[in-house]
């Protein structure tokens, strides 16, 4: 769909300010450390826990908060729950909130959504500046996929004011968004299509773009919803559930990075704002060496890549044209594979927030 005047017009200035959202041991780095970002980095601490109340574990999503305004307080993290206290795999339904500090309080607890299938809070999740926060879910009942999941929209105070289904969205596991304060774009990686389906295609992995409404106190609405990567690798798997295309950052210049799980690479989609039509896979970035199954991603403000693994515990980052200058452990625990999840850069920092989920640990941590 083409855009609008208006929206392109917000979307300009937005990109002009780069007013963008994204979301130990230590081993030696593969490249000096003043071209990189986390080069300089060399320590790891435990933030907080990020089990609420009632037991939810397997912390996914992270979300730093922009601006402070109902129970959101600018600087703070919000991080989403994918599993319940019996560790069943699509039955989160939590999002906690932890301060820099390491203050915790329960930001939401989602049972009155009108998802289908249930509630299991993905790594899809997004905060905006005019308090509205948005999670992505993809449920399971019984330890089996119970629907195509959908995406919540909360106020400010945690409580549920809609959920879009349709328009795309097909098992929602990571996401990105521009913020242009009115309106809004939320690039969403898509996991389920062909999974559920009588005739399974093992590249059912999409990417889709969906414009909305974001005015404080006026509850979104889709404008708009375009397919814009397609083709990605994507299958059920015991340990994650599902794999397929999972973290995802726009770059400045409007470059959409997606970390492409099963194929081992970093994909890009150029002109993700604005392009008509699928791009497909986009093309490689980056495949292999330092990669292992790349899950979350973020942008660095050097506009370089950082992933973090979901084969082994390191944050891998990777510059626009293809180049992994730096590679360092963050998490230990037996190796760290399957422990990595949702990442953020803190704002104003040399540092990254990341979620470990390894058994009892569940913690938001700091790489500094």
């Amino acid at each position: 769909m083409r855009p609008t005047r208006r929206f392109a017009g917000i979307a300009a200035i937005v990109m002009a300010t780069a007013g963008l959202l994204a979301g130990s041991g230590i081993v030696a780095t593969a490249a000096n450390a003043s071209d990189t970002f986390i080069g300089p980095l060399n320590h790891t601490k435990v933030i907080a826990s990020t089990v609420p109340a009632n037991g939810d574990v397997n912390p996914y999503g992270v979300a730093v908060v922009p601006h402070s305004t109902g129970r959101l307080y600018r600087g703070d993290v919000l991080v989403s729950n994918f599993n319940n206290s019996a560790n069943v795999q699509g039955t989160g339904t939590t999002i906690v909130q932890v301060s820099p500090h390491g203050k915790v309080s329960l930001f939401a607890g989602i049972t009155d959504s009108k998802c289908p299938g249930g509630v299991g809070l993905t790594t899809a999740l997004v905060a905006l500046r005019s308090g509205w926060v948005i999670v992505g879910s993809l449920p399971t009942q019984n330890g089996v996929i119970s629907g195509p999941g959908c995406l919540i929209v909360l106020d400010q105070w945690g409580n549920v004011r809609k959920t879009i289904t349709g328009y795309g969205i097909d098992g929602p596991w990571d996401m990105t968004a521009l913020d242009g304060g009115h309106v809004s774009v939320l690039l969403v990686t898509n996991v389920l299509g062909g999974i559920l389906g009588k005739h399974p295609n093992p590249n059912g992995g999409t990417v889709q773009r969906l414009v909305i409404t974001s005015k404080p106190f006026q509850t979104p609405r889709v404008l708009s919803s375009t397919k814009i990567g397609s083709g990605f690798s994507a299958r059920t798997d015991p340990a994650a559930l599902v794999l397929g295309p999972t973290g995802a950052g726009l770059s400045r210049n409007g470059t959409l990075y997606v970390a492409d799980t099963l194929n081992n690479r970093i994909a890009a989609i150029p002109d993700a704002l604005f392009r008509h039509h699928s791009d497909g896979t986009g093309y490689t970035v980056s495949m292999g060496h330092h990669l292992n199954a790349p899950l979350g991603l973020a942008i660095a403000p050097n506009g370089h890549i950082l992933t973090v693994n979901g084969g082994d515990g390191n944050i891998v980052e990777t510059t626009p044209g293809g180049r992994q200058v730096a590679f360092k452990t963050i998490d230990n625990n037996m190796g760290g594979a399957g422990d990595l999840f949702g990442l953020a850069v803190k704002p104003g920092a040399d540092a990254v927030y990341f979620v470990d989920d390894f058994g009892s640990d569940n913690n938001l941590q700091l790489f500094f």
